[in-house]
């Protein structure tokens, strides 16, 4: 593990959401996670967040302090303001950008030294998830990290990501890779599967995650498997669109909106699956692929960016071609009518889980802060 770093170091974190935000996902787990961790090891982390309705101003989050700056229109204005003042007086050693919604631009007014955490960029999903004009905003704000960004490092969380920020003209030798890790499951794997059946979503139900694609690949296997389950956890904008889908495609039934669970409802929900679903169009990583590996079960993933870095095709699960309905209807199909390659994939599924830690996340954050930390 590595040793807490000199004086303490004083790290300000840059994200939009805190994880107690009603619209908090894989991102602010991510953060909790790792700077939860290192601020247990003595480093003295503050993090600027958004408000919300009923939350505080100033908490502590898992040894976190979280300062709330506001509603969204004020925040980011706040953000730079407050990040420039603080810097310029010296209270922080190292801040560190979490890339995964509109930049901050930090590096054009942080006097300390800037590492960025880059989860994903949208790019054209924006289009798909946003209004035109706040996706126009988003795509055109990303054209500008090249260009500010070049003389930072990055810690990227896969190699999806790391390539897209090459691709889109940033240094690979300032670009690591660090993956997230996951937490030990709250239940014990039935690696049998014998008792296993259905499938399930777990995710934010945003529109570009295409959990239509699930359903209407469910659809097509309703007369192999009429009694097959079909569970969705989560909510976003997407619930009431897909619940009337459901309906239309007679599976109104046996489809199952959980909503927000705990994580040991979450854990449970997956061992008693047999498939988990992924259809997104992109992804940072594919937090959820891991999850539900924990706990033997495989996974059937689009075969795009994040995903295709945590789904080992053909071993831990099946890629797919995006919004290949039929491609996903064939794949899940043969899990659920298999039991030994069910098993045999869960085994896999289970051994590819144990690869991620989040202490050893935690050990790279705290190696590539010193860094970024020494350097400038």
């Amino acid at each position: 593990m590595t040793e807490p770093a000199r004086s303490p170091c004083r790290v300000l974190v840059l994200n939009e959401r805190d994880p107690k935000h009603p619209k908090a996902g894989g991102a602010e787990t991510h953060v909790s996670e790792i700077f939860g961790r290192l601020a247990r090891r003595g480093y003295a982390v503050t993090h600027l967040a958004t408000g919300f309705a009923g939350g505080a101003m100033s908490e502590r989050v898992d040894d976190i302090e979280v300062r709330r700056l506001g509603p969204l229109p004020l925040y980011y204005p706040r953000a730079l303001w407050s990040t420039l003042r603080e810097t310029r007086a010296g209270a922080y050693d190292v801040v560190v950008e979490c890339l995964n919604k509109v930049p901050f631009y930090s590096p054009v007014y942080s006097r300390a030294p800037v590492l960025v955490l880059a989860h994903h960029l949208f790019g054209e999903v924006a289009f798909q998830q946003k209004p035109w004009p706040v996706a126009a905003t988003v795509w055109a704000s990303e054209r500008l990290i090249p260009a500010l960004y070049r003389r930072r490092p990055f810690v990227a969380i896969s190699e999806s990501t790391r390539s897209d920020l090459i691709a889109r003209g940033l240094p690979a030798e300032r670009i690591r890779v660090s993956h997230p890790g996951i937490d030990s499951p709250e239940v014990a794997p039935d690696l049998s599967m014998s008792d296993r059946a259905g499938v399930i979503f777990v995710g934010r139900l945003e529109v570009y995650k295409k959990v239509d694609v699930m359903l209407r690949a469910m659809a097509r296997l309703s007369d192999r498997f009429p009694d097959a389950q079909i569970t969705i956890v989560g909510r976003g904008p997407a619930e009431a669109a897909l619940r009337k889908l459901a309906a239309e495609l007679g599976l109104a039934d046996r489809t199952h909106f959980k909503g927000f669970v705990s994580i040991a409802l979450r854990d449970r929900l997956l061992a008693e699956a047999r498939v988990c679903v992924c259809p997104s169009e992109k992804e940072g990583w594919g937090l959820t692929v891991v999850e539900s590996n924990a706990v033997g079960t495989p996974v059937v993933a689009t075969d795009a960016d994040g995903l295709r870095d945590s789904v080992r095709d053909g071993e831990t699960g099946f890629l797919v071609a995006d919004a290949d309905v039929e491609g996903f209807a064939r794949r899940i199909g043969e899990l659920l009518a298999d039991d030994i390659l069910a098993a045999t994939m869960s085994s896999a599924a289970l051994l590819w889980s144990k690869k991620f830690d989040w202490e050893h996340t935690a050990d790279d954050m705290a190696g590539a802060i010193e860094a970024a930390r020494s350097t400038e």
